[in-house]
C-alpha cells in the first residue's frame, strides 16, 4: 500500500500534462533502419495514437489536422530497449547502509525519478533485472496506466538465488538480526533444491513479474568473498526454466564464473548477463544453444572507477569491483568475435541511470559496428522479449517509441549519449532545445 501510494504521487509530479497528440508528422533529417543496417534518407513518420501508421520517403507527407515536428537537423532511430537495468535503485558509498535505513516509500520515490531519466536517454523500453518489495513491478503499472512517466518495464521482480548466494537479501546480516527477520523461502527469491525453485517462479508470477532472473554465480556487488563460484545445479536451473515456460516466462541468469555460465546454458536461460570469465566451451555451448550474452560492459566500467576511491565499497568488495571492468569488455570482445549473439544491457543502477548510451561507446571499442550495437538496442530485444511486431523498427504497426539525435551515430557513435528527441508510444516527453 504504501509503495503503491508512494509511486502515485510522483506519478502524478512526474506526467502531469503528458498527453499523446491523435496525429502527428515527424520530418526527419536522416532515419537509421536497423533492418536495412543503413542510413535511409530524410523520410516523414506519421503517429497515429500511440502507433506509427506510415513511413514515407522525403517530407512531402500531410494529415489534415496532424501536429508537425521538424527534426529536419536531426537523425531519427527506434527507441532504445535496455536489456539490464535495475530501476529502483542506483549504487553509491552509501548504498550499503542504505539497505538498513530506507523504506519501499523511499526506493519507490527515487525509482520514479530513474525511470525518467531513462526515458528522456532514449530508452523507451527496458527489462528490470531484480528490485525487491515490488517497485518495479509496482512502477511499471503506474507508467502503463499514465500516472508516471517512464520506459516500457519488463519486470523479474525479486530475483531468484540459493542460500547465500548473490540475491539473498540477508548476506552480510548478524545471527542475531538474521533471527529476528527469519531466514529467507521461496518467495523472498532464496531456493534450495528443484521443488523451492519451482515454488519461487510461481511466487513471481503471483506477483505479477514479466520475465526470470537467477543469480548462476557470485556478484562483484555483494557482500561476499567470491564473484565467480556457480551456485545452482544445472537440475534446479532446469526447474526454474521448465517452470518458467508454463507461464510464458523467459530466464535470464547472471553469471560472472565459467561454471556457472556452462550450468545456466545447458539448464535452458535465454540470456547471460555479464558473462567475465567466458571461455570457450561457454562461447561453443552458447553458439548450440542459441543463448545471448548480455554483456552489461558500462557496469563493470564504472565500479572499476569507483573501486579506485576510499572507502566507496566494502573492503569484501573492493578487490572484485577494481579487476571486473577490463574482464567484462574483454569478455565481450572475445564472445562477439567468435559470434555469440549479444544483446545490449548495462545493468544501470550499479551505473546512474539515465548514463544508458555509454555502453554503445564501451561496445564499439570491443570490436562491434556502430549499426550492429544500434540492433543490440532495438531489433534484438524485441525478438528476446517476443515483442517483434510491437517494437524494434520504425514501420507501420510499430509502437511510435522514436528517439532523434544531432549528427551521425554510424560515424560517431557518441552522440547517442546526447539524446534531443524522445518520443514513446505517441507521447512527446523530450524536445530539441532552440
Amino acid at each position: 500500500m504504501r509503495t503503491s501510494l508512494a509511486l502515485a504521487l510522483a506519478g502524478l509530479l512526474s506526467a502531469s500534462g503528458l498527453h499523446a497528440q491523435s496525429s502527428t508528422i515527424l520530418r526527419c533529417g536522416h532515419l537509421i533502419d536497423p533492418v536495412a543496417g543503413r542510413d535511409i534518407g530524410a523520410q516523414s513518420i506519421l503517429v497515429e495514437n500511440d502507433r506509427i501508421s506510415q513511413v514515407q520517403a522525403g517530407h512531402t507527407l500531410q494529415k489534415a489536422g496532424a501536429r508537425l515536428i521538424d527534426l529536419g537537423a536531426h537523425t531519427c532511430l527506434p527507441g532504445f530497449t535496455d536489456m539490464h537495468v535495475h530501476i529502483a535503485s542506483q549504487q553509491g558509498k552509501d548504498s550499503y547502509s542504505e539497505g538498513f535505513r530506507l523504506n519501499p516509500a523511499d526506493h519507490a520515490l527515487r525509482a520514479a525519478q530513474y525511470a525518467e531519466r531513462t526515458l528522456l536517454a532514449g530508452f523507451t523500453s527496458v527489462r528490470d533485472l531484480g528490485s525487491g518489495d515490488g517497485v518495479a513491478i509496482s512502477l511499471r503499472n503506474a507508467i502503463d496506466a499514465g500516472v508516471a512517466r517512464g520506459p516500457r518495464i519488463y519486470a523479474a521482480g525479486k530475483s531468484i538465488a540459493t542460500t547465500g548466494g548473490h540475491a539473498d537479501p540477508r548476506n552480510g546480516i548478524s545471527q542475531d538480526l538474521l533471527h529476528s527477520l527469519g531466514y529467507p523461502e521461496p518467495e523472498d527469491g532464496v531456493v534450495d533444491g528443484v521443488d523451492e525453485a519451482r515454488k519461487a517462479v510461481r511466487a513471481r508470477y503471483k506477483e505479477g513479474a514479466d520475465t526470470i532472473k537467477i543469480t548462476a554465480t557470485g556478484g562483484v556487488l555483494s557482500y561476499a568473498k567470491s564473484a565467480d563460484n556457480p551456485q545452482f545445479t544445472v537440475a534446479e536451473i532446469q526447474s526454474i526454466v521448465d517452470t518458467a515456460r508454463d507461464y510464458g516466462f523467459i530466464v535470464a541468469a547472471h553469471a560472472h564464473g565459467a561454471e556457472g555460465m556452462k550450468r545456466a546454458v545447458l539448464g535452458g536461460v535465454t540470456t547471460i548477463e555479464h558473462g567475465t570469465h567466458i571461455d570457450d566451451e561457454v562461447i561453443a555451448l552458447m553458439k548450440q544453444h542459441g543463448t545471448y550474452l548480455v554483456p552489461t560492459i558500462l557496469a563493470g566500467t564504472y565500479v572499476s572507477e569507483k573501486a579506485q576511491i576510499d572507502g566507496w565499497f566494502p573492503e569484501i568488495v573492493r578487490p572484485k569491483a577494481v579487476k571486473i571492468g577490463v574482464q567484462i569488455k574483454a569478455a565481450f570482445a572475445r564472445a562477439q568475435k567468435a559470434g555469440v549473439r549479444y544483446a545490449f544491457g548495462t545493468d544501470s543502477g550499479v551505473s546512474p541511470h539515465g548514463d544508458n548510451a555509454r555502453e554503445f561507446q564501451l561496445m564499439v571499442e570491443a570490436g562491434v559496428s556502430p549499426i550492429d550495437a544500434i540492433r543490440s538496442a532495438t531489433l534484438t530485444p524485441a525478438k528476446i522479449l517476443g515483442v517483434e511486431a510491437d517494437s524494434g523498427r520504425i514501420a507501420s504497426g510499430q509502437f511510435a517509441d522514436i528517439i532523434a539525435v544531432a549528427g551521425d551515430p554510424l560515424a560517431d557513435i557518441g552522440v547517442l549519449q546526447r539524446m534531443a528527441f524522445v518520443m514513446k508510444g505517441g507521447t512527446v516527453h523530450r524536445q530539441p532545445q532552440p
